[in-house]
């Protein structure tokens, strides 16, 4: 089934980039180059909608033939993120709207069973009551969106980010977990984009539609790893918190910066620029493909220093 899903999703995947990036050439719908884009060639910010798609019409599919690969309720939250992204896409929404839909998505997944009631200890608290415990939540969901919205500036970053994430999700797991399904039909559904993402002409990025939905996706993943369901092997075990923000280094160290920068500056910390500490580094190598491999080079070492230093206490 794993393997199946896998090669459906990435033959699936292709083929609705491919539609979705003609459908919004015809409309004119296209990325316009602005002092911050990192692109010099026509493009659309369709990947997100086609990725969403993909998985969209696999879980159709498989909801039809009677089984679940999946928790589907995931789907309406996580659908909600996608058209305001995309709303977004076309018209420049102000960033107060999206972040009351993303308030509106959180507590959708907070109805559906996802909650963070347990800290597990940091600052000595361990359990916490239903309000704290879904606002909480809503915090980390929007925080999490935002912060991979945040990191996708240039090709394949967030791309790779998450896709590492995932990676180290499935692999320091200790059992199958109820993602697994996901885990396969997600990263498969983004493969294809890479290749979109680097060409040197018609590009297609995952645009608003894209980076809300995938960080609506690593939210469901968070939560579940701060769950008691989620085991960490043996071997590698780290306190919860401290294993979430070694998987997620890149983009919670680049939102605390951005974020406490601009209100330094007295400006909002929704308000784009290019002081990311990606826009920093491109700067100097001046590609984009030696950006994200030094970023995801040292998000992989931040895991590898955690987990060392596990080993030796």
């Amino acid at each position: 089934m794993d393997f199946r899903l896998a090669i459906s999703a990435l033959s699936l995947s292709f083929l609705m980039i491919l539609i979705f990036q003609n459908f919004f050439l015809k409309k004119s719908i296209i990325d316009d180059i602005k002092n911050r884009s990192s692109h010099k060639t026509i493009a659309t910010r369709s990947g997100g909608l086609a990725i969403f798609s993909t998985i969209f019409l696999i879980s159709i599919f498989n909801y039809f033939i009677g089984v679940t690969i999946f928790d589907y309720s995931f789907l309406i939250p996580i659908g909600l993120l996608v058209l305001v992204g995309l709303y977004d896409d076309i018209y420049n929404v102000d960033f107060k709207l999206k972040f009351i839909f993303q308030i509106i998505a959180a507590k959708i997944f907070i109805d559906n069973g996802l909650l963070i009631d347990n800290l597990h200890g940091v600052f000595g608290i361990f359990e916490l009551n239903r309000i704290t415990a879904q606002a909480l939540t809503i915090f980390i969901i929007v925080a999490i969106v935002n912060s991979i919205n945040f990191i996708d500036g240039i090709d394949g970053l967030a791309l790779s980010i998450v896709t590492l994430f995932i990676l180290m999700f499935e692999f320091f797991s200790a059992t199958t977990s109820p993602l697994t399904n996901l885990s396969y039909i997600i990263t498969a559904s983004l493969l294809p984009l890479f290749y979109f993402n680097f060409k040197k002409e018609s590009k297609v990025f995952l645009g608003d539609s894209g980076s809300l939905f995938i960080g609506g996706i690593v939210s469901i993943y968070v939560i579940f790893i701060l769950s008691q369901d989620y085991i960490i092997k043996e071997q590698y075990d780290v306190h919860k918190l401290i294993f979430v923000i070694s998987i997620l280094f890149y983009p919670i160290i680049d939102m605390i910066r951005i974020v406490f920068k601009r209100i330094l500056e007295r400006k909002s910390p929704f308000v784009a620029d290019k002081n990311h500490i990606h826009h920093l580094i491109f700067s100097k190598t001046k590609s984009h493909i030696s950006t994200t491999l030094i970023i995801v080079f040292i998000n992989l070492l931040v895991i590898f220093l955690i987990q060392t230093v596990n080993l030796l206490i």
